[in-house]
């Protein structure tokens, strides 16, 4: 039986259609790159700090032979038009976290009724899930980091599979990035030329619990998140959309009311916001990145009585920035 071939054809029969295999393995071509990040203090508070975790797949799962990597395509339409106050496009849907798992779940089963062990991943675990893509052959790795797919550019999500069923590897994809710098010349921060300094990231940034008064300026409507990079990818141009409708915008994620998040109570974000892919940090992160693009921009909005004494820092540290 060609269990390669049965897995795509099940993977493409419920409309995934990007996706490829690898060796399970330990991956020390990293092990120096990230030793290096490490030693000049380049990761983020979200990166794993133990670097064998991170290069080591097969402390997954005993007897793991491959790793099934599938891209999950998001976007459902093109939205480079510049709004002032957004939530970055990935945020905007279904919390993902929930919708990759339910399809990793069926693939799981499918591959365990051929006679494979399995376990699936979606962020939970500390490998180096692009690089794992790109290992798989569905994408090669550009300038910001990003996995650009074919078919989709870099609007996907990715998720992993590891089985003990032994599957050909794919082969990885070339760089198609050459000399095109418009995302590092693109981003606000200077992120991603360089040496590549993810606490300088837009996106981490949003999302960071503590947040320098010197980034305020730079949120520029950024409620959650930041699409720069992707925006002027040319791989992002003539993409294909997403057909999986639990990653469907939500109306309100698209026309953002921001009076509503700068007071929002807990029953409003449970009920709206908690269940979308940025709902995961909470509801004051959210309410702090709708203040801090409120003030700054000079929105007319109604701050009301605010009882959080984490929100009521912000508060205070933005009308002293808006005073110097």
């Amino acid at each position: 039986m060609d269990c390669k071939r049965e897995i795509l054809n099940y993977c493409h029969s419920i409309g995934l259609d990007t996706v490829g295999f690898t060796k399970c393995r330990v991956y020390t071509e990293l092990e120096g790159y990230l030793c290096f990040r490490k030693e000049n203090l380049l990761e983020s508070e979200f990166e794993e700090k133990d670097i064998k975790k991170r290069i080591n797949s097969c402390e997954y799962m005993d007897g793991g032979k491959t790793i099934i990597s599938v891209a999950f395509p998001y976007l459902f339409k093109k939205d480079h038009i510049q709004k002032d106050i957004k939530f970055s496009l990935y945020t905007r849907g279904k919390d993902y976290h929930k919708v990759v798992e339910a399809y990793l779940k069926k693939i799981c089963g499918y591959i365990e009724s051929l006679g494979g062990k399995t376990r699936y991943f979606v962020d939970s675990n500390f490998l180096p899930e692009r690089y794992i893509a790109f290992q798989s052959g569905i994408g090669f790795i550009g300038k910001n980091n990003m996995l650009i797919t074919k078919r989709y550019g870099s609007y996907v999500f990715l998720g992993e599979i590891i089985t003990d069923i032994e599957v050909e590897s794919d082969i990885p994809l070339k760089s198609k990035c050459g000399n095109c710098s418009l995302c590092q010349t693109a981003c606000p921060t200077g992120a991603i030329c360089g040496n590549r300094d993810s606490n300088k990231c837009m996106s981490y940034i949003t999302q960071k619990k503590n947040v320098d008064s010197k980034w305020f300026p730079i949120f520029q409507g950024r409620l959650f998140g930041c699409d720069t990079c992707q925006e002027v990818c040319p791989y992002n141009g003539d993409i294909i959309y997403s057909n999986i409708e639990d990653l469907r915008p939500f109306n309100f994620m698209e026309r953002v009311d921001l009076n509503e998040i700068v007071n929002i109570d807990k029953s409003t974000f449970i009920e709206k916001y908690y269940n979308t892919s940025c709902g995961w940090r909470g509801k004051n992160i959210i309410q702090r990145n709708a203040i801090i693009n409120a003030l700054m921009l000079g929105k007319n909005v109604e701050i009301k009585n605010i009882k959080s004494s984490y929100i009521k820092d912000y508060y205070n540290r933005l009308l002293h920035v808006l005073k110097l």
